[in-house]
């Protein structure tokens, strides 16, 4: 195909998508490409002088024989880019390498043991099924295996629920209604004939929207990819059908997973409808705190599962790094995603993760390690930590950590002080923002990446563009820090089995180190709306770390309460 249009110079590559756009033409090739190929023939020398001003992007020095040489070896490689530009590189393939959060020195149980069987009697279920809209999973469950109440009921509830408060909250981008009600007929007919597949059998839950469902949108919260049907289902979405488990919602996340604004407004917290949800997944916590699903999955890279759980005030869990296959899930940054369960109790978490953990042989990131679920384990055999000088905080008023702190006491636990790494972490941060970048460099490349919502200085494509510039060689070098930070978090917690912490205290190192985190409600701050601690474990220990959260919960009531939104 020839471009007698290309002008001299080279047609901006805005005027030329655009030009393309109105043939209908530019949808049907690899954004980008048509623009380098048509440019290639003018594509401008790369001189020493360019090479000069480059050095102060990379932060170093080369002496003028050194640049010519330079510029002719980089004249060489935009053929190269422009063969790799052509080549159908999707979302869903990941780069040839892997993160381990493993360090030598650690070991791990090996042994798989039994889920154990839910225990205890089911509750009566009220005339008024809005009423137990606020149940968790567990007591569901039970009501379900009971058949005290159908699936096709329960469903029903959370589907009006849904279609009546999302105006409210905007936490709903597509609702799933048909499949969720054929799949609640069926979970009946199974309970009925005596086929019971689990506690989440016939329970209704919710997705966040970068996870693939058949033969619906799969939007990433993204004006671009707000009409994208991937033709497959997500890993987790397969695992939770199989449970036997009801989707009856896809829910918002900010776009591409950034903070709760998407194409549909902004993601609204239920406690306080004029603040919003935090992100990213804005829509599962608000969903879940609303009472509009019995839980949902979020997604974390740094934050995503964390920040809003806080503000909504449900449990979250985010799992250690590389225990949940994230097949059919968009990448942000392939070292760093994670997806886990948003549920209203801990215990929730555990019956969620032991249905969703382990290999699926399509993610080659997940590894097998056991999870040995053990809801009522002897606090006094763990040793269970708290960072000391964040968790007693003098001046400012956060006494709900102080609280947190007495009643791990009161429960006869001899809480040992600790304190994690100091680390420049921070310096690390574009680690995350380097691969996001080249995740989503066709879209930046195409200019598509002026359809996003948001475009402030923060905002997704000015990060993408920025990042354009990061040298190769300082990503390498920051992910050799990591290795670093690895071996030190290793080092500062090697004694301990779980520690107490603040929610937001250094977030991005646990998830740089790949170490598990709940977070769980702790009060409510000045403003009446949720404050949150949170317990980090050792890597793969999931099954401890929401044993301490459960028994903090047992003695406490944050999580039970739920606030009062109507339409």
């Amino acid at each position: 195909m020839s471009f007698p249009f290309v002008q001299h110079p080279p047609l901006d590559r805005r005027a030329f998508m655009a030009y393309f756009s109105q043939l209908g033409l530019a949808s049907t090739l690899l954004p980008g490409v048509l623009w380098s190929q048509a440019n290639a023939a003018e594509r401008p020398e790369i001189t020493a002088q360019m090479i000069a001003t480059a050095e102060q992007i990379a932060g170093i020095e080369f002496t003028e024989a050194e640049r010519e040489t330079i510029a002719r070896g980089l004249n060489r490689l935009p053929d190269n880019y422009a063969q790799l530009r052509d080549l159908p590189i999707t979302n869903a393939v990941p780069p040839a390498f892997q993160f381990n959060p493993v360090v030598p020195g650690m070991t791990f149980e090996t042994d798989h043991r039994p889920f154990p069987a839910l225990a205890g009697p089911a509750r009566e279920v009220p005339a008024n099924i809005g009423d137990i809209a606020f149940w968790t999973v567990a007591d569901l469950a039970r009501a379900l295996q009971a058949r005290r109440i159908t699936s096709t009921a329960l469903t029903a509830m959370y589907l009006d629920r849904l279609k009546r408060l999302d105006p409210i909250l905007k936490c709903v981008v597509t609702l799933t209604e048909d499949r969720a009600i054929a799949q609640a007929k069926q979970a009946d007919e199974e309970i009925a004939a005596g086929k019971y597949r689990g506690p989440l059998h016939g329970i209704p839950w919710g997705a966040k929207d970068l996870l693939a469902v058949k033969g619906h949108p799969t939007t990433w919260g993204a004006e671009p990819y707000r009409h994208q049907v991937i033709d497959t289902d997500a890993a987790v979405v397969q695992r939770l059908d199989e449970a036997g488990a009801v989707l009856v919602a896809k829910l918002s996340l900010g776009s591409l997973a950034q903070g709760d604004v998407w194409f549909g407004g902004r993601t609204n917290c239920p406690w306080d409808p004029e603040r919003g949800s935090s992100g990213s997944s804005a829509g599962p916590c608000a969903a879940t705190a609303a009472g509009l699903v019995a839980f949902a999955i979020g997604s974390e890279t740094m934050g995503s599962i964390v920040s809003p759980s806080t503000v909504n005030g449900v449990t979250g869990l985010r799992p250690t790094f590389g225990r949940i296959s994230r097949h059919g899930a968009m990448a942000l940054s392939w070292t760093m995603d994670k997806l886990g369960p948003i549920c209203r109790s801990a215990e929730d978490c555990a019956l969620v993760f032991n249905a969703i953990h382990g290999p699926d042989g399509v993610d080659t990131s997940v590894s097998d390690h056991p999870f040995n679920w053990s809801p009522d384990i002897d606090l006094k055999k763990l040793r269970i930590g708290y960072v000391k000088s964040a968790m007693e905080p003098t001046g400012e008023d956060r006494s709900h950590l102080r609280r947190c702190v007495e009643t791990m006491t009161t429960l006869g636990v001899p809480l040992i002080p600790i304190e994690l790494p100091e680390f420049p972490v921070g310096a690390l941060n574009f680690i995350l923002t380097v691969e996001a970048a080249a995740v989503f460099d066709d879209l930046t490349r195409s200019n598509r990446d002026d359809l996003l919502t948001e475009q402030h200085a923060t905002a997704w494509p000015n990060t993408f563009r920025r990042m354009h510039f990061v040298p190769a060689v300082e990503y390498i070098q920051a992910n050799r820090a990591r290795t670093l930070l690895m071996q030190q978090m290793h080092g500062a917690i090697k004694d301990i089995d779980v520690y107490m912490a603040p929610s937001a205290h250094q977030l991005l190192m646990t998830n740089l180190t790949g170490h598990p985190q709940i977070c769980l409600p702790s009060g409510f701050n000045d403003q009446g709306t949720p404050t949150s601690v949170s317990f980090v474990g050792r890597l793969y220990a999931e099954a401890e770390l929401i044993a301490v959260a459960r028994a903090f919960q047992m003695a406490t009531d944050y999580h039970l309460q739920h606030p009062e939104i109507n339409a």
